[in-house]
């Protein structure tokens, strides 16, 4: 590498609104937001990132931005900052120019971080208020200058309807990691996600959406890495900007670029979880990685009693303040940066209750949500909330604003108590078929508002809650302790794997059954990743940090049964245009029925039947008719409307599509879902 030692600030060309280091063709542009520094160094290291080559202070500042722009910097330049200011914890500020710290809008690291106590701004085993002045940017990540440059050929969003959305929650590298199609090589990576054996996979299911856990930059939490474990999910960012680097093949952002261009050109959205609510730094004991050294006041929530202390509303230790302007501004360009430069067509929030978090608390017209649904960008994007975060009044499903849709958990516990044979669902159950109007239909919000699944990453994969009674999370090392123990499953008569008949029929046609109701409702459905193929992670329901054959899909003991089910699922979803962007009826279009085996409507004295578990929903389309039957309990008759009905789905038999004529009454089996549909004249 060239000699940078004798490099000067440009002042001419220098801008204060370019944050983060931009590349401009003959030099690049570095800037960075503290309000509360007195001085920034920008650090320059050699291409490995291991040696210090240049230190030059940012020359100019207004509005608490620091700038400068260097001629003769190009791609590649390896960076970091030093940050002086006071350090007066018991104020909130920790400056500590003795902790190289990672740009906020870094966009391709260099390293990964080495755990050591040098990278506390205090010392270890004394309290917080002290300083620890070892240099920490030997075990710390650097910052990387990138070239922005991308052929994208034709490349454009694809904007699928909502009504015609079916989501794949995935992690990139448990999807592909044990994929025997899948190059060796690229196994674990976005060159793997992109390969055909995944597409075609998604393809043949009916996949128009991935929704990808956190590729965010992250930090492998040290006390994980000390019991010899690891973060695997990514819930901890460390910048928002730049991909986790071991998901990349070959170490360049290009290739999260050339994944999406495929992608999308096999009509699969990308979506992405992203973690705007906290980052890796922990409280105010945690380390000095990025935010913290940079401006702590300005960058956090501090206890407005005593800001030495975080302000936790997520559980990690800390609480990114989206309430600040320039905070709020950063993670509304980290947004827009994923979108423009890199394609992707929409965002999960974690925790998203958090980011809407004002000075009383939970405001669905916080500063937040109103910034993006007046940015012509991002308004027009996929955007879902996961409601809740751990805070007082964080439980908000159904309480966002268009243009969000939510993840719906009482669409997934109603679900699971229905067809665990619960008494008294039926009326929970009929809400969550027809969308969940009672926590959707109002503010003009269209009937797609729910997202509904029956499994997440975070919980019991869904062979596993036919499988188990209990969690059994001895892997993570905390005794049991972790996880939640809510989890509506049943066993069915053995706890985890068993080779009775009987218990596997039973198991195969509850996930069919709960795979169906999912599916057939209104809404849009959820499918988590490897369900499709009966992935069990052997009851633990708190995988986070299980980086191995238990989180990793295990392609070779794939379940084609459940896979082509699902697929005859997504494609009679498709084709009968069941989803509706307008919420049912009892009158009106369009309109709905419930109704009783007996093929009448169901009375109110049939709602309360708590023993009842059986029920139809007609719907009635633009030129059809559809009924979807429904029974968790014994073999049943039952008597349909008049007309010639079609038998279209049965989630009981081996061979889930059909197309069979039936008239007066249908017996339907325990365990079972059915969809008929007639024609209308």
């Amino acid at each position: 590498m060239r000699d940078l030692s004798s490099l000067r600030f440009d002042a001419s060309s220098a801008r204060s609104d370019l944050l983060g280091a931009e590349f401009l063709g003959e030099g690049t542009n570095f800037a960075l937001f503290s309000d509360h520094a007195t001085r920034v160094e920008l650090c320059l290291f050699d291409e490995s990132g291991e040696s210090e080559i240049a230190r030059l202070d940012l020359p100019e500042m207004e509005g608490g931005i620091w700038f400068g722009y260097l001629p003769q910097v190009a791609p590649g330049q390896v960076y970091g900052y030093r940050v002086h200011g006071p350090y007066a914890p018991e104020q909130g500020h920790r400056f500590n120019p003795a902790k190289l710290l990672l740009d906020p809008y870094a966009r391709e690291l260099r390293g990964a971080i080495q755990w050591d106590d040098a990278l506390h701004g205090y010392e270890i085993g004394q309290d917080d208020l002290s300083l620890d002045q070892r240099d920490s940017a030997p075990f710390m990540p650097k910052a990387v200058v990138v070239d922005a440059a991308f052929d994208w050929d034709s490349d454009k969003a694809l904007r699928h309807r909502w009504s015609d959305t079916v989501i794949y929650e995935a992690h990139v590298k448990g999807l592909t990691r044990l994929h025997p199609e899948v190059p060796e090589a690229d196994r674990g990576t976005f060159r793997g996600l992109a390969s055909e054996a995944v597409i075609g996979h998604l393809q043949g299911l009916g996949v128009t959406t991935l929704e990808l856990l956190p590729i965010h930059a992250f930090a492998n939490d040290r006390h994980l890495v000390e019991k010899g474990l690891s973060n695997y999910w990514g819930y901890s960012t460390l910048s928002f900007f730049a991909p986790h680097a071991p998901y990349l093949q070959s170490g360049r952002i290009r290739e999260i670029k050339e994944t999406v261009r495929r992608l999308h050109a096999a009509g699969i959205e990308v979506i992405l979880d992203v973690v705007y609510n906290h980052t890796c730094e922990g409280s105010e004991l945690g380390q000095t990685l990025s935010f913290r050294g940079i401006d702590n006041a300005s960058y956090y929530l501090l206890s407005p009693e005593d800001p030495r202390h975080s302000f936790d509303t997520t559980g990690t230790g800390n609480t990114l303040n989206v309430a600040h302007p320039m905070v709020l501004r950063m993670v509304m360009d980290s947004l827009r940066y994923w979108v423009q430069a890199m394609h992707v067509d929409g965002f999960r929030f974690d925790l998203a209750s958090t980011l809407g978090r004002e000075a009383e608390g939970f405001e669905r017209d916080g500063s937040f949500f109103n910034a993006i649904r007046q940015d012509p960008v991002l308004s027009g994007v996929k955007l879902i909330a996961e409601p809740w975060d751990v805070g007082d009044g964080g439980y908000q499903v159904g309480g966002y604003r268009w243009p969000f849709r939510e993840w719906n958990d009482k669409f997934r516990d109603d679900t699971r108590r229905f067809w665990r044979r619960d008494p008294g669902l039926l009326p929970a159950l009929a809400e969550r078929l027809s969308g969940s109007p009672v926590q959707f239909d109002h503010s003009h919000r269209p009937a797609t508002s729910s997202v509904n699944f029956v499994a997440a990453h975070d919980g019991f994969t869904l062979m596993d809650t036919v499988s188990f009674n209990d969690k059994h999370n001895e892997a993570n090392g905390e005794d049991g302790r972790d996880g939640h123990d809510n989890n509506l499953s049943d066993n069915l008569g053995a706890e985890g794997p068993s080779d009775d008949p009987g218990i596997l029929t039973a198991r195969l046609r509850r996930i069919r059954a709960m795979l169906a109701t999912m599916l057939l409702a209104q809404g849009v459905p959820m499918i988590l990743a490897g369900d499709e193929l009966g992935h069990s992670q052997q009851g633990n329901n708190n995988a986070y940090c299980q980086d191995n054959e238990i989180s990793w899909i295990d392609w070779a003991a794939a379940r084609e049964d459940i896979r082509a089910a699902v697929a005859a699922l997504a494609a009679f979803r498709r084709e009968s245009g069941l989803a509706q962007n307008r919420f049912l009826s009892a009158e009106g279009d369009p309109q709905a029925r419930w109704l009783h085996p007996e093929g009448r409507e169901m009375a109110e004295a049939d709602w309360q039947d708590g023993e009842l578990r059986c029920m139809a929903m007609q719907i009635t389309l633009d030129r059809d008719q559809l009924l979807v039957l429904v029974n968790a309990g014994e073999d049943a008759e039952f008597a349909l409307p008049e007309g010639e009905w079609r038998l279209r789905l049965d989630s009981s038999a081996d061979e889930i599509a059909r197309d069979a004529p039936i008239q007066g009454s249908l017996a339907l089996p325990w365990q079972t879902v059915m969809a008929l549909t007639r024609q209308l004249t």
